[in-house]
């Protein structure tokens, strides 16, 4: 047990961001204690299999707990013979990690605690599968109801940027945070809450509030023919249709099953679950909030 607490506090000491090539006597003295607890594992590994024998119910590898012991040894074992052949060895050493359980098999009371615990999880089944039905019922209806919303954005018709030469401008309107918070719309046959007419006017050191004249006539430029005021171009994003982008990049969105199934995880850790309402919301309709308080209390209770 005092190797195994040893071992617990130089894994937690080792720093291999800070010296890579473990040059410093820090680092030498803590590989220094990691060898001899390795070797200390290894001659009791040995010495048990030379009493119990190997094989078989009554042997060594009989017992569950020591197969682990045999597991962490094995993997020390590859770890120091594939040192200095260029290879990868983060993989193996991620299994030092393990060698704090070995003192489960060393405290009876916690290998009976340890042992119960395994044997209630075939129990959980039911309790998970009910959550995946009722998880799979909440992606079901927000797939039906939401499905390519969160890529509406308000675009700017062709006759438009063709008639004012505006190719150079955004075919749609973001703000200036761009899509880290886009600007969702609600199309005419949803009841959202965020429309085209309220996209907010285009600011080039002060706010522009003139129209755009006919070609050839006065304030037909970008910056208009005064210096109080410019042509607000925003107001002419008036077409409410689906865009080639969802919100974070694509990750959030009820577009298929398997994306909803993201959303709603995201929303019961709690973590930005309010700015996925607010986008549904904006896109579709007010009283979905009901379905994410629903989808909280559920996953609660």
């Amino acid at each position: 047990m005092l190797v195994i607490l040893l071992n617990c506090v130089t894994l937690g000491m080792f720093q291999p961001c800070e010296d890579l090539k473990c040059q410093s006597e820090w680092c030498v003295v803590l590989q220094a204690f990691d060898d001899c607890i390795f070797a200390f594992f290894a001659v009791e590994m040995v010495i048990k299999m030379i009493a119990l024998g190997i094989f078989g119910s009554k042997c060594y590898l009989g017992d569950t707990w020591n197969r682990l012991d045999f597991f962490i040894v094995m993997a020390g074992m590859m770890e120091y013979s594939l040192d200095g052949h260029n290879a990868s060895l983060s993989a193996i050493r991620t299994v030092r990690v393990l060698r704090p359980l070995r003192a489960i098999n060393r405290v009876p009371s916690m290998r009976i605690l340890v042992t119960l615990l395994l044997d209630t999880l075939p129990m959980l089944g039911n309790v998970l599968l009910l959550c995946f039905f009722v998880f799979f019922i909440f992606g079901i209806v927000g797939v039906q109801l939401w499905a390519g919303l969160l890529r509406n954005r308000c675009f700017m018709p062709d006759n438009v940027t063709a008639l004012y030469n505006l190719s150079h401008m955004s075919p749609y309107y973001m703000n200036e945070e761009g899509e880290e918070n886009p600007f969702i719309c609600s199309a005419n046959k949803e009841n959202g809450m965020l429309r085209c007419n309220q996209v907010p006017h285009l600011k080039e050191g002060v706010e522009c509030t003139l129209d755009a004249s006919p070609p050839g006539h006065a304030y037909s430029g970008l910056d208009g023919t005064g210096n109080s005021s410019c042509v607000n171009w925003n107001q002419y994003y008036s077409e409410c249709k689906p865009g080639e982008l969802n919100p974070h990049k694509g990750a959030v969105n009820f577009d298929n099953i398997g994306y909803a199934w993201i959303a709603i995880f995201q929303v019961i850790t709690l973590e930005g679950w309010v700015d996925i309402m607010y986008y549904v919301m904006d896109a579709h309709s007010f009283y979905n909030f009901i379905y994410f308080i629903l989808l909280i209390i559920v996953s609660i209770c």
